[in-house]
């Protein structure tokens, strides 16, 4: 990430450089505060200073004989107070960034000063122990005392990380002076402890799509009581703050070149556009491309599969795991489970040796003694029990197959609505953002293969990460970042593809590895 300027941030730190009163000067001690905070920031805009925080101005001038240090922040043209601190004390100003993800947890720690990334932890959603998917916790929300609960659950956990991270850094808590969070529609609702209702009921209306700043004492976080909590504004209920951040990570709503952006969670979530327009949608596809289909299928993290090459000729399969080189037995340990990334590569790899038909299903003499049957469904032995960190057969079954290219024409099928919506073809796209945890593990060639994604020269491909977090951070850096989140959020235009008749038809034709119109992937037809 690069260094933020001073004069761009919204959070700051200045010095007043204030004189005593006197009988010659007998100014209010807060007019006087905000009269020096004025000239520090050389700007005409109006200072702000909460009752809260006005009833301990005199004291804590007086205590620091009017040599001070003051945080404040920017919104709606008005500087805000946070706090004043001793002018000698060289402590500094820090912010917390958060992924707010449906499964998973992801904070950083920021230098509001420098911009410097300090440090950066991820943790399990706390709220799957309610539910693994959103219906569940919206559900489970309506309970009496539910919704109370599930953003409870968040809260105190998201506190634990916090108080680490500044433990381990020597900070104190109260000098985290703001959060930026970005997530999803729902998860957003459950962190304001909002009721998310009527998101999953027609006509699907959330509480809110923007919320203004919200002082954390407000959600009873542990940093700064005054700190400014921002969360990414939503456009509906399927398309959260979450995308927003993403959109402002990719830079694709400054570019010329019309863009792609996907992001693979709960929901396969695209985005198409560039400078001038963006148009979004959301559908579901995500589940089996995250892996969750399959019954070996985990997320992605220590030995679980994330490649896989079959030698088309010998059909030897050479199996790829996340390593984590941090815990030394898993570097002896073998294969536990499969990831989005490593099902559509093995996909691929059995549709390129032959050994699965362009329907997904196996092909008895090229799959031989890895052919299983149990329960009456027919299973491949992609790992056999020796060579798994289970001590037991790792399987892909017929059923897993059938989930995966269901949802892999899903993810093609959205991608095709929203670019014949906008009259773009696929070879006018300049750039295809893949986002998350899939997108830094997907290798687009194997998409290609299985027709998930468009048949695209691979430069075309960019993996970004974690875009809902750099966004997250971005915003909570950067005065014009942020109030691009808004910007991009009022830019956007949603459709819906639940009414849309053309995405049936669609999804029908692409129900075929990899489609049934081949002329649309010439790399794969050419032998990949």
């Amino acid at each position: 990430m690069q260094k933020t300027q001073a004069n761009k941030g919204w959070i700051r730190r200045v010095t007043p450089g204030l004189e005593p009163p006197s009988l010659g000067d007998n100014t209010a001690d807060v007019d006087r505060l905000t009269r020096g905070i004025k000239k520090a920031l050389g700007t005409a805009q109006d200072v702000c200073v909460g009752l809260s925080r006005a009833g301990k101005v005199s004291a804590f001038l007086r205590k620091w004989d009017y040599q001070v240090k003051a945080s404040i922040y920017e919104d709606h043209g008005c500087w805000h107070l946070i706090d004043i601190t001793d002018a000698r004390d060289e402590e500094g100003l820090f912010g917390m960034a958060l992924d707010l993800g449906s499964s998973t947890l992801v904070v950083r720690l920021l230098d509001l000063e420098t911009g410097d990334r300090i440090d950066e932890i991820s943790f399990h959603n706390p709220q799957i122990e309610v539910g693994a998917d959103i219906l569940a916790r919206i559900h489970f929300a309506s309970k009496e005392e539910g919704l109370a609960k599930l953003q409870a659950m968040v809260i105190n956990r998201l506190n634990e990380a916090v108080e680490d991270l500044c433990s381990k850094h020597g900070i104190r808590k109260e000098s985290v002076m703001a959060m930026s969070v970005a997530g999803n529609t729902t998860m957003t609702h459950l962190f304001l402890g909002l009721s998310p209702y009527w998101l999953c009921r027609e006509p699907y209306i959330p509480v809110l799509n923007r919320a203004e700043l919200i002082p954390s004492s407000e959600l009873n976080l542990v940093i700064h009581p005054a700190a400014p909590v921002l969360a990414a504004p939503n456009v509906g209920s399927y398309f959260g703050g979450d995308l927003i951040a993403g959109i402002l990570a990719s830079g694709m709503h400054q570019q010329e070149q019309v863009s792609f952006l996907v992001d693979v969670g709960t929901n396969a979530e695209v985005v198409i556009g560039n400078r001038d327009w963006l148009m979004a949608c959301a559908g579901a596809a995500g589940p089996a491309l995250e892996g969750g289909v399959a019954d070996m299928g985990m997320m992605a993290g220590p030995g679980v599969i994330d490649r896989v090459v079959i030698d088309p000729d010998t059909r030897e399969f050479k199996i790829g795991i996340i390593r984590d080189e941090t815990h030394e037995g898993l570097r002896t340990k073998g294969p536990v489970g499969i990831c989005g990334s490593g099902l559509i590569d093995l996909a691929a790899q059995l549709f390129r040796a032959g050994m699965i038909d362009l329907r997904g299903k196996f092909v008895d003499a090229a799959c031989a003694n890895r052919l299983v049957e149990e329960d009456g469904i027919r299973h491949l032995i992609v790992v056999f029990p020796h060579e798994s960190g289970t001590g037991r057969s790792l399987t892909l079954s017929q059923t897993d197959i059938d989930g995966l290219i269901r949802s892999k024409a899903a993810m093609y099928t959205i991608l095709t609505t929203i670019a014949n919506t906008v009259n773009i073809s696929f070879p006018e796209i300049g750039k295809f953002y893949v986002a998350g945890t899939f997108g830094s593990y997907i290798d687009p060639r194997s998409a290609i293969m299985i027709g998930m994604l468009p048949d695209l020269p691979l430069d075309t491909y960019a993996s970004l990460g974690n875009t809902s977090l750099e966004g997250a951070a971005m915003a909570l850096l950067d005065a014009e970042a942020k109030a691009s989140l808004f910007q991009i959020r009022d830019r956007i235009t949603y459709l819906e593809l639940n009414v849309n008749q053309e995405f049936m038809n669609l999804f029908s034709a692409a129900r075929f590895i990899p489609h049934t119109d081949r002329s649309l992937f010439p790399s794969v037809t050419a032998g990949g």
